[in-house]
């Protein structure tokens, strides 16, 4: 469907400024490929060949006896015992040398009867967010060519973290400054547009609901009803939707006296048509100059909520708890810095879009 020419403008305008188009570019390459983190950041292979039957261990679950192991469990593809029976078709000789056997198959000297080779296609990046690296020493490890940003104190790899992370963090915020800033614009411009007892009653339910201590009441939750994402999403929701009422109440006061609502008025329109067919294109531009700080404050909320043990279940992919780590292990100044420049980089990217976003949808703003 074709942009109308309100939109053309709007998005010409985003094109003009610089900083935003390419930041959105490159949030939107960085995000795209969080989204298949399962294909980049996996202890699971991607596709597997076994006895010319191809597997793909990324979206289902397979036994270990469906490569001729003897366990009912998901298989550990990266245990020797596992690949060398991927690797030969299942054949018994594997319980005993794996490690022989695999290095003879990848040599080309491996024979024996039955033998039909099999092969499994692996990330690029061996190892899941939760993955334990096979590494000697003591952990947190620094970075190498197995773990190009190292380990945490828990001997996972930080690069995989950090994908899974961002994108939990991103997938996140989306979801509660969404669903927050609906429930924020329509309750403001009822109230701004219809003001009166409807308006002067919301405002104090606001003060008293803007007063309450949202960080006690969701770590009694928690605590009551244990840490999860869904959870998480609808207490931040809750205490988020208040963020752009006063912005949008306050466009809405000015804008329903003028001239144009008059005449909507006199000509019979409805007041939801009024309110968000003709209002309220004129007031994003108040409402977007708010957005990057709603988006900001939502992912430092997240992080702040999981630094302090309060956030998403322990298991879970979290920056906040990269940042921690750091706090907690001083002499690996690798997780300081990657914890630092993962969330400068998005944040700024974030900040930038939404600049041009709002100078986009302000029609006093051009650019040469």
């Amino acid at each position: 469907m074709a942009f109308s020419p309100l939109n053309q403008r709007r998005w010409r305008n985003f094109r003009r400024n610089g900083r935003a188009f390419w930041s959105l570019i490159i949030f939107s390459i960085l995000f795209g490929l969080s989204l298949f983190a399962e294909f980049i950041a996996n202890d699971k292979p991607i596709l597997v060949k076994y006895r010319g039957e191809f597997y793909t261990p990324v979206f289902n679950f397979y036994a270990e006896t469906e490569f001729g192991g003897d366990f009912q469990t998901e298989a550990i593809y990266r245990d020797p015992e596992v690949m060398c029976l991927i690797d030969s078709g299942g054949l018994d000789q594997c319980f005993d040398d794996p490690e022989g056997i695999i290095e003879q198959i990848d040599a080309g000297t491996f024979e024996a009867d039955g033998f039909e080779r099999g092969w499994a296609i692996w990330p690029l990046i061996p190892y899941s967010y939760n993955t334990s690296v096979d590494r000697p020493g003591a952990a947190p490890l620094p970075p190498n060519g197995q773990n190009l940003l190292g380990t945490d104190d828990t001997k996972r790899d930080v690069l995989a973290r950090v994908i899974y992370g961002f994108r939990l963090s991103i997938l996140f915020t989306l979801l509660v400054t969404g669903v927050a800033s609906l429930i924020g614009i329509f309750a403001g411009a009822i109230q701004g547009f219809f003001g009166g007892w409807l308006d002067l009653i919301f405002q104090r339910i606001i003060e008293i609901w803007s007063a309450t201590p949202s960080l006690y009441v969701i770590i009694i939750m928690f605590a009551i009803l244990g840490r999860s994402f869904w959870l998480l999403v609808a207490l931040m929701i809750l205490f988020g939707w208040t963020g752009l009422v006063g912005v949008v109440r306050a466009e809405f006061l000015r804008a329903r006296n003028l001239e144009y609502v008059r005449a909507a008025r006199a000509l019979g329109v409805g007041n939801m048509t009024i309110m968000f067919r003709h209002m309220l294109p004129n007031a994003m531009v108040a409402t977007l100059t708010f957005m990057p700080f709603i988006v900001t404050g939502t992912i430092g909320g997240l992080a702040s909520l999981d630094f302090l043990g309060f956030g998403l279940p322990s298991s879970a992919p979290s920056l906040g708890e990269l940042t921690l780590q750091a706090k907690q292990n001083l002499q690996a100044p690798w997780l300081a810095f990657t914890a630092f420049f993962t969330f400068a980089i998005m944040l700024s990217l974030l900040v930038f879009i939404f600049e041009g976003v709002r100078d986009a949808f302000d029609p006093r703003k051009t650019f040469s």
